[in-house]
């Protein structure tokens, strides 16, 4: 049995793992890499793995985020057919996310085009986009729903649970269990870990106790979260800062998981009358679906959130939310002077409508933009947290004289020691440790966390591309 590492190793984004058991084919995950120029080319290559797509028998999905299920309308252009197997959560995010991807790629070429035209050059070399509207709505016929827990059987001798990874609503860890040469095997696909005792959604499942292949997340392997008592502080100091200066914040967040989080913390400061009352504009279709979709599902949710939800619903005078739906109405969030809190996506920056917003609060000293997540490598986001004092964009120069704020309590990533603690779960040794999605410092430091600890040999930083034997 052979797995094949096409993407997030030795970086964060592209998950994508091929399991050959000699018997069969399968992916986990499929996702599309994100962080400016280099990252479209790495989309573009990302199908060409040496073998026929058509050959797959299934795929499995960890979650909806778009690293990790963002080239499956590729991998369908390039002639798969078969099932892709996810929560039912997941299924109904996929629904708003692959759509979005593509309708963000279909404007974005657009933009281009109508940009060199004004500038009269040439339409050569403007890449299109990887996929279409039609095309990612044609995927999501191939997805099949299954639940927490639900042992599903997709091919002769593979079966599958999925459990909660408490990193986004719907998210999974996923136990393999492969039965070849008279013998079964374990594999244990972590996906993205959510970190324990924080809101919205219930903390992850412990692994099963053994497994002879593994392969775990490293994002944030080589750090810890602040407390989240910290983060609650540094944000209403950054609300007051921003208010007695009368500008407006804007926050670029993630459309599933973060968006949701954020509205819960902030909801939250308000009724503990920690911040004054506020209104709250959510400019993304995406993260107002995405929204929808987590209140449908309050069976996922904790106790505390689904308390909080119905005190918001009884008190909307005190934290007024408004979901921002058509173009029109997001531009003119941009008269506004002061007093605003936008959350836009994308949550690096480096597509939607946050970039609209972005252009015009940033050249303003009075504002604050919130980071509240990872920024990969290359995004513009990754650019603003680094200390740029001048960015582009849409092709405009703009200067940075707003507050950049970054807020690392916020990640819906587990942290070092949430990431060791998970792996306590196992009673004995795994066969084998594989450390990915992780920037290649975070996954070696995770490494050597993990034999500091453990004390286990077989431990590994698989790199990109490269076939592994069990």
């Amino acid at each position: 049995m052979r797995l094949g590492f096409y993407g997030a190793a030795g970086e964060v984004t592209g998950s994508c793992t091929l399991v050959d058991t000699g018997e069969c084919r399968f992916l986990v995950d499929c996702g599309m890499f994100q962080g400016g120029a280099e990252a479209r080319s790495k989309n573009e290559k990302a199908l060409d793995f040496g073998f026929d797509v058509r050959r797959l028998d299934f795929v499995l999905l960890t979650h909806a985020h778009i690293d990790h299920s963002g080239l499956l309308p590729r991998l369908a252009m390039l002639g798969y057919r078969g099932p892709v197997y996810a929560t039912r959560a997941t299924a109904a995010l996929l629904e708003v996310l692959l759509p979005d991807s593509a309708h963000i790629q279909e404007k974005e070429a657009e933009w281009q085009i109508r940009n060199r035209r004004r500038r009269g050059r040439s339409e050569r070399g403007i890449q299109p986009p990887l996929y279409s509207v039609l095309q990612a709505q044609t995927v999501l016929k191939q997805v099949r729903p299954v639940d927490y827990g639900q042992r599903v059987r997709p091919s002769e001798g593979i079966e599958v649970c999925f459990h909660n990874a408490g990193h986004i609503l719907g998210s999974a860890s996923l136990e393999v269990l492969v039965h070849v040469g008279g013998r079964a095997r374990r594999l244990v696909f972590s996906g993205d870990l959510g970190m324990p005792g924080r809101p919205v959604l219930n903390d992850p499942s412990a692994p099963p106790a053994s497994a002879d292949a593994v392969l775990i997340e490293s994002t944030y392997g080589n750090r810890l979260h602040r407390p989240f008592a910290e983060t609650e502080e540094e944000i209403v100091a950054a609300f007051k800062r921003t208010r007695a200066a009368g500008g407006n914040i804007v926050i670029p967040a993630f459309a599933v998981g973060r968006t949701q989080e954020i509205l819960y913390l902030l909801t939250d400061l308000v009724r503990r009358q920690r911040l004054d009352p506020l209104k709250i504009y959510v400019d993304s279709p995406m993260a107002n679906a995405a929204t929808r979709i987590t209140l449908e599902h309050r069976d996922l949710l904790d106790d505390p959130t689904c308390e909080l939800i119905d005190w918001q619903q009884a008190h909307p005078d005190k934290v007024n939310i408004e979901f921002v739906a058509d173009v029109e109405r997001s531009r003119q969030l941009n008269d506004i002077r002061h007093g605003a809190v936008i959350i836009s996506a994308s949550g690096m920056c480096d597509a939607g409508r946050i970039k609209y917003h972005l252009r015009e609060n940033l050249r303003r000293s009075e504002c604050t933009v919130m980071i509240a997540g990872f920024q990969a490598a290359g995004t513009l986001g990754r650019r603003l947290v680094d200390g740029a004092r001048l960015v582009r964009i849409f092709g405009e120069t703009v200067p940075v004289r707003a507050k950049i704020c970054t807020v690392g309590g916020l990640s819906a990533h587990a942290d070092q020691a949430a990431l060791l603690d998970w792996l306590a779960g196992f009673h004995k040794p795994p066969g084998k440790l594989f450390v990915v999605h992780g920037e290649a410092g975070a996954s070696a430091d995770f490494r050597a966390a993990v034999q500091a600890r453990f004390g286990w040999e077989e431990v590994h930083l698989p790199l990109p591309g490269s076939m592994v034997t069990l």
